[in-house]
């Protein structure tokens, strides 16, 4: 009983860690926080840092700039581009004179006496005032985009493509919380790039108005789904953080990726033959002959991408009748090794799928 509590602890100390750390460093700013800012800040490094509130309209404005200006200096290990929430934070912001926002302040290394920053807020002149104060010589890196840009030209071609799966944002912009979600809008889109049919576009409705009028937008940003069996369009209502979104389209779409693109456990599992699993793998060696056929069988009803995933099912079961009852751990074990090494994301899909198969042997 002691070593349960004993293992139990320090599980519960490893999953503490493990939110702090991804707490503190969101995407390429970090996250500063009244636990962690004299920790990071006026150290062995330079420091940009933003106040912000997370209601304030010219933050949200801000936001996509400053992503930019931190992907961009990620690599400059003599800069930390920071930022608080000052309303989860208020003793921070308030020590350093914070009285509206945003507010950027500069605080050179071993320092926090802080400079304000009184320039343009694009990416572009932040980086010309970090790279003059810092000493440094980065410019701002042009991120590629995996949102599909939509025109008069290919709207219908995308959009109304029965084979595709298509969420669209119609924007303005000039519209400030069109600008707020183009950050996460572009994770969407980054996280579903593997998915063939799926489609995450944005369309410019004030350049193209007719289009917006036929489909009723009225309001920016609006969002509209066209799924493969209904190209009328249906009304996005949900939530516009990245989640909202992945668990939007894994949902409508039939996929399975998380926020970052990669697969989740339950990729590639196949409900109806869940089942015919468990009884081939507790069957003896003769009754297994006949549990297979089953499972054939099944596989053969299967389309789209469940094909796909059937096949590596009938793969399993034949290794494991040739192989033995441990085929499955052993696979899954070297397949965690590969996937702890670096890995294409199509080879890390593949890896996956196959592991995540296995495990209904295990």
């Amino acid at each position: 009983m002691k070593n349960a509590r004993t293992c139990c602890s320090v599980l519960i100390a490893l999953s503490l860690i493990f939110l702090f750390a991804s707490s503190v460093i969101a995407d390429d700013v970090v996250v500063l926080t009244e636990d962690n800012f004299d920790k990071e800040v006026g150290q062995d490094r330079d420091a940009l840092v933003e106040f912000y509130a997370p209601w304030c309209g010219h933050c949200k404005k801000l936001a996509p700039e400053y992503e930019k200006l931190g992907s961009s200096f990620k690599k400059a290990k003599s800069v930390l581009i920071g930022k608080v929430d000052c309303d989860s934070h208020k003793s921070v912001c308030s020590k350093y004179g914070v009285s509206g926002y945003p507010t950027i302040q500069w605080f050179p290394k071993g320092s926090l006496e802080p400079k304000k920053y009184e320039g343009a807020r694009t990416a572009e002149a932040l980086a010309e005032f970090v790279n003059k104060e810092g000493g440094t010589n980065v410019k701002i890196a042009a991120i590629p985009s995996n949102v599909v840009v939509l025109t008069a030209d290919n709207f219908d071609k995308v959009v109304l493509d029965e084979t595709k799966d298509v969420l669209v944002e119609f924007y303005a912009p000039w519209c400030g919380h069109c600008k707020a979600l183009a950050p996460i809008y572009e994770k969407v889109a980054t996280a579903f790039k593997l998915e063939e049919d799926v489609v995450i576009a944005n369309l410019d409705a004030d350049n193209y108005k007719d289009l917006g009028e036929k489909y009723g937008v009225s309001g920016y940003p609006t969002l509209k789904f066209f799924p493969k069996s209904n190209k009328a369009g249906e009304d996005y209502d949900g939530g516009r953080d990245l989640d909202d979104f992945v668990n939007f389209i894994n949902e409508k779409c039939g996929t399975s990726r998380d926020g970052k693109g990669q697969y989740t456990s339950k990729a590639g599992i196949v409900a109806s033959l869940d089942d015919l699993v468990k009884e081939f793998v507790s069957s003896g060696n003769e009754e297994k002959k006949a549990v297979f056929a089953r499972i054939e069988e099944e596989v053969e009803k299967l389309e789209g991408s469940t094909a796909r995933y059937g096949k590596i099912y009938l793969k399993t079961s034949k290794n494991f009748m040739e192989k033995g009852a441990d085929y499955a751990k052993n696979e899954i074990q070297r397949l965690e090794r590969i996937l702890e090494k670096s890995v294409s994301p199509a080879k890390a899909d593949e890896f996956t799928l196959k592991k995540n198969i296995l495990s209904t042997f295990a």
